[in-house]
């Protein structure tokens, strides 16, 4: 097989270029220095042999016999780690030079170069719980050790995959959600190697971000902006992965179970040859690693339509496949060992993962994730009519990153880790005269209450004040008048003397109807999509003035579950995939091939 692509980088295509890193998949721990106490024991034990010049003790005999029963046990904890930092959690048990090895072998990514505006950080609810937010991006560098496994001569480098994996509060689920290489997205400003920013584009290719700058290493801070900016979530660590680390790692794990619905010949793989060529990758079930793992991930052409989707569902199966095989074979030295070597040898991250114990730290959090609750959707998309790169769906992409926020499962489950509060028991209704009753009536009365039309329009609710429970109150306030809304966290700070209802694009005539729930209430122009209600000390103290008239008219009423979005589509959860799902069922798109 060439391995050569030779595609250009219009519209998202492989561009040429990248190659393999020998030794990545060994890694020796260093004899014990001689001299020392444990040479001393060792000579007087008479086993010094090898170190002193000394003949070899005979064979046989109880001491022979204790030194056999002297081997090393390791810990066989299983664990769920589905990323490259997840098989860290071995250091643990490996020894200071291992771990300062692999602590040298990690790259960090310039902290600058993330967005100073940015949106807000997910807050620990009462028991402590938090979502992580991590952007996983498979770079086609062209550049250092990968010309071999990509090929080609073009340099720079562009983002194959990426990858959002949310991972819930509650720490036993997790979903990642890939987002199309060439779909249409707003780039904002990003840093350039120069140290000067981009002024930032409305409407560009999204892989277009990773190749800012022309930089070999990719441009991962802009993509990471494009993500926070596209999604409304802050990201909280992004971990890139060339070729010959990818290479790597799936060697140092034995090779990755995949599956095809058919043949892939060298032809596939590479477009430009003259003929179809020897079969590559087999139909059916096969173990891949090294250039044969990389063909089946980078893999398009032959098969369905020959299109980025189809390709992201193969490689949804693959992170799935790899995730089943370090779990069962949980932390074993012979493996884990060579695997971490690679799995940092490989890595770009961001400066909060800059370190082995930080990486550690990450992927003992995932430890609890159980196959079947790490699930994988694509970001709902549509093909453009104007060329072949795609759109992406609203309402319904808006939805699913409602979900996240809200840190609701895609079937709708609370993995915010914080048992929901019991309803109250019911109470007599209040007297039609009393203050309560009089606010409640004319609240129905109202027609934000009546209009139906209200249940389009996605409101974001997020806490300007430290006063307790607004944010939740806001909310009620707005699904009383028929909005979609849902609690957001945290603003960037407590101090908003008053209300703000701030509006994306398009969605001023929106906002201006939501403002009508908070009387006062300022609108502005907003740096996220959709509609964004930040509630102050106005709302606060109006409410604190009324809670005592209001208690029991509100008392009848159970409490609705906070941040609970409107159900995903089916373009969301029809093709959903489960960490232990079947390797051979979902990996295509479309007819043809």
């Amino acid at each position: 097989m060439s391995g050569q692509w030779g595609e250009g980088a219009a519209r998202g295509d492989d561009a040429s270029g990248a190659a393999t890193a020998d030794g990545a998949n060994s890694a020796a721990v260093p004899a014990p220095r001689p001299g020392g106490r444990a040479e001393a024991r060792r000579a007087a034990q008479g086993k010094a042999g090898a170190a002193q010049g000394a003949p070899p003790a005979a064979p046989g005999g109880r001491a022979a016999a204790r030194a056999a029963a002297r081997k090393p046990k390791w810990g066989a904890k299983k664990i769920v780690a589905w990323s490259a930092a997840g098989v860290l959690v071995l250091l643990a048990g490996t020894g200071g030079l291992i771990y300062y090895k692999l602590n040298g072998n990690i790259k960090s990514f310039d902290a600058d170069a993330i967005a100073p505006d940015r949106p807000p950080e997910a807050q620990a609810d009462s028991d402590g719980n938090k979502p992580v937010n991590v952007l996983m991006i498979g770079s086609d560098s062209r550049g250092k050790n990968n010309s071999d496994l990509g090929g080609g001569e073009e340099g720079g480098a562009r983002s194959d995959t990426t990858i959002l994996l949310h991972v819930y509060a509650d720490h036993k689920h997790a979903v990642g959600i890939s987002v199309p290489r060439n779909a249409m997205v707003a780039i904002p400003s990003c840093k350039l190697p120069s140290g000067k920013w981009t002024k930032g584009e409305n409407s560009q290719l999204f892989n277009a971000a990773f190749s800012t700058g022309g930089s070999d290493d990719g441009n991962p801070a802009c993509t990471q902006n494009t993500v926070e900016k596209l999604t409304g979530i802050r990201v909280d660590h992004t971990i890139v992965v060339d070729f010959s680390g990818f290479s790597a790692m799936t060697k140092a794990v034995d090779g990755v179970d995949v599956c095809l619905p058919q043949d892939i010949h060298e032809g596939d793989i590479n477009p430009n040859l003259p003929k179809k060529g020897n079969v590559v990758l087999k139909k059916g079930p096969q173990k891949v690693e090294g250039q044969q793992a990389l063909d089946y991930v980078r893999l398009r052409h032959g098969i369905g339509d020959g299109s980025d989707i189809g390709r992201m569902k193969r490689q949804q199966a693959f992170i799935s496949s790899l995730a089943s095989k370090i779990k069962k074979q949980g932390l074993n030295p012979t493996t884990m060992l060579p695997l971490a070597d690679a799995a940092t040898k490989s890595l770009t991250v961001d400066p909060g993962l800059d370190s082995a114990d930080k990486l550690m730290s990450f992927g003992l959090s995932l430890r609890n994730i159980d196959l079947h609750d790490l699930k994988f959707v694509t970001l709902p998309w549509r093909y453009r009519t104007q060329d072949k790169n795609i759109d992406i769906v609203q309402p319904d992409a808006g939805r699913l990153f409602d979900t996240l926020k809200a840190d609701r499962t895609i079937d709708g489950q609370n993995a915010t880790g914080e048992q929901p509060a019991e309803a109250a028991p019911p109470t007599a209704p209040a007297d039609p005269g009393t203050p309560a009753a009089t606010a409640a009536v004319t609240a129905s009365a109202s027609p934000l209450a009546t209009d139906a039309a209200n249940k389009n329009i996605r409101v974001s609710v997020l806490t300007g004040t430290t006063a307790a429970g607004m944010a939740g109150k806001a909310t009620e306030q707005l699904k009383a008048a028929k909005f979609t809304a849902t609690p957001g966290g945290r603003a960037d700070n407590t101090k908003y003397t008053t209300t703000m209802v701030q509006y994306g694009s398009g969605q001023k005539a929106n906002a201006e109807k939501v403002a009508a729930v908070f009387p006062g209430a300022i609108v502005e122009p907003g740096t996220s999509a959709g509609v964004t209600v930040i509630v102050g000390k106005d709302f606060a103290a109006a409410n604190g003035a009324t809670v005592a008239a209001s208690a029991a008219a509100s008392s009848s009423a159970a409490p609705s579950a906070p941040g609970t979005p409107a159900p995903l589509p089916t373009s969301v959860t029809g093709d959903a995939r489960s960490a232990d799902d079947d390797i051979c069922a979902n990996t295509t798109y479309g007819s043809g091939g």
